[in-house]
């Protein structure tokens, strides 16, 4: 493991699931690791929320993207130019998320390090902030009904169907074209063939993964998911009562 890796994602992710199984002794791992996401979550909400309303305001938008692509099918040049020019006028970076999701890697491999090379439920003494305290016990399952270091399809499963909501409502829908077989664009085709990709066979992959690793990995990406759910309900229902002329 790397040492910046293990400076900056392992030791505080470490410790910080260390501290919370200390002060909530009641809690088994798996309710520390949901509150523990919970927290990450928290922390990364102005990132979140930057790029959540950029795709809230993607979609609003998408009216004008589609007449701007269609006015100017036969320019590419000058379609890319319109629609950059909209997303100017518009104040929105259609790149915002691409920051959280490189944070979002190494978090995931943190844990999969946590639990997989040693760190719970023997206390790994060397990754230790000297102010945390060693907890009393661990109890390694999750509601008392699994072993979180374990695989579990269950927890997997959960983590594919909770993806496939979050695409569901982070992605803008894609207008279902009236053209004929063979007239569509190579772009049009793409953007339809990712949307699918994205909504269908990501949570299917996801699945896949999940079985494969501890299923504190899944259950922290099923929290992740939903957590995500809820973020973008809440910044909708935020927006639809804000003033008409918010950005």
């Amino acid at each position: 493991m790397s040492s910046l890796f293990h400076l900056f994602f392992y030791e505080p992710l470490y410790n910080g699931l260390i501290f919370l199984i200390g002060v909530l002794p009641w809690a088994d791992v798996g309710i520390v690791v949901i509150l523990f996401t919970c927290i990450v979550k928290l922390a990364l909400f102005p990132l979140s929320k930057k790029s959540v309303l950029t795709q809230i305001r993607m979609k609003e938008i998408q009216p004008e993207l589609d007449a701007i692509k269609e006015k100017h099918k036969d320019n590419k040049q000058e379609q890319a130019l319109k629609v950059m020019a909209l997303y100017r006028e518009k104040k929105i970076n259609p790149f915002s998320g691409i920051i959280l999701i490189f944070i979002q890697i190494p978090i995931i491999f943190a844990l999969y390090y946590v639990f997989l090379k040693g760190g719970l439920p023997k206390i790994d003494m060397d990754s230790l902030y000297s102010f945390i305290k060693v907890p009393a016990s661990i109890d390694i399952s999750f509601l008392g009904l699994m072993d979180i270091t374990q695989k579990s399809y269950l927890i997997a499963l959960a983590a594919a169907i909770t993806q496939f909501f979050q695409v569901k409502f982070a992605m803008p829908a894609v207008k279902k074209s009236n053209k004929k077989a063979g007239e569509n664009s190579f772009k049009d085709d793409l953007a339809r063939s990712m949307s699918i990709q994205m909504k269908y066979i990501l949570p299917i992959i996801i699945f896949f993964i999940a079985r494969g690793l501890p299923a504190v990995v899944a259950l922290y990406w099923a929290t992740s998911n939903l957590f995500a759910i809820g973020q973008e309900l809440y910044l909708r229902r935020a927006r639809k009562n804000a003033a008409p002329n918010s950005p």
